[in-house]
């Protein structure tokens, strides 16, 4: 491990490396109208834990990709060691060239990633790669509800100010090409456990570090954690189910 990495050094060795959880996964994989994929991708993989369950309940090659390449081979050791190297390719790129790489892809899967270039343009990217009625799972932080806690608007302002509502981002989706099969949003429990409760200690223990990116990496992480501490659940991660229409 990079001992100057803030990444690396905050999120090494976790298994979660954002709000979800196995059973969430498979509740909304098992939303589609159909469980047999000729080619599917998983956008912004991490270290693969939503990957996992999608080749182990699919019984299919998952080509896992992200940016991070200590994520990815973070996955190869786990795949290894669960035997299902078989079913995980690895792929270190970026989530916008997935269509330059892979064309008839029939199952395009992002949990918590998209935002990273933008939810109406992951969509709007991914869906030239896509078969004519190709699946798209993406969850995407939203509001949800109208009116939020003036602390929780304020941080967002900066951390993300393209955060829309559920019904915004269903428009999006259906600008971009795709309709919408359902939703499930994640309930608080799926932030916590094995999530913060694990990063909030790590952070505060990163406080002391000598480097300065470090530091501030750190602080980030825990004002993010308190800011969910006191959202009054006025925003969330959701999953948008599509099919390209």
């Amino acid at each position: 491990m990079n001992p100057s990495d803030p990444i690396a050094l905050l999120f090494g060795g976790l298994e979660k490396l954002g709000p979800g959880g196995d059973a969430h996964t498979l509740h909304v994989l098992r939303l589609l109208p159909r469980q047999h994929f000729q080619l599917v991708v998983d956008a912004g993989c991490g270290t693969g834990r939503q990957t996992f369950v999608l080749a182990k309940e699919l019984r299919a090659v998952v080509h896992a990709v992200d940016s991070y390449e200590p994520f990815l081979n973070d996955l190869k050791y786990r795949a290894g060691s669960e035997n299902i190297e078989q079913l995980v390719q690895t792929h270190c790129m970026d989530m916008a060239e997935i269509p330059q790489v892979f064309q008839g892809i029939d199952l395009l899967w992002s949990e918590g990633a998209a935002y990273n270039i933008g939810f109406p343009h992951a969509l709007a990217t991914w869906r030239s790669g896509m078969v004519a009625d190709g699946f798209v799972v993406v969850s995407e932080l939203s509001w949800l509800k109208d009116h939020a806690p003036l602390e929780v608007k304020k941080f967002f302002r900066s951390a993300y100010p393209g955060m829309q509502s559920v019904d915004g981002n269903i428009e999006l989706a259906k600008t971009a090409g795709y309709r919408l099969l359902g939703t499930h949003i994640l309930p608080r429990a799926a932030w916590v456990e094995g999530y913060y409760d694990v990063l909030a200690p790590r952070a505060k223990a990163l406080l002391a570090h000598p480097e300065l990116p470090v530091r501030e990496y750190a602080a980030e992480t825990i004002r993010e954690i308190e800011v969910f501490e006191h959202s009054e659940d006025s925003y969330g991660y959701v999953f948008y189910v599509l099919q390209r229409a």
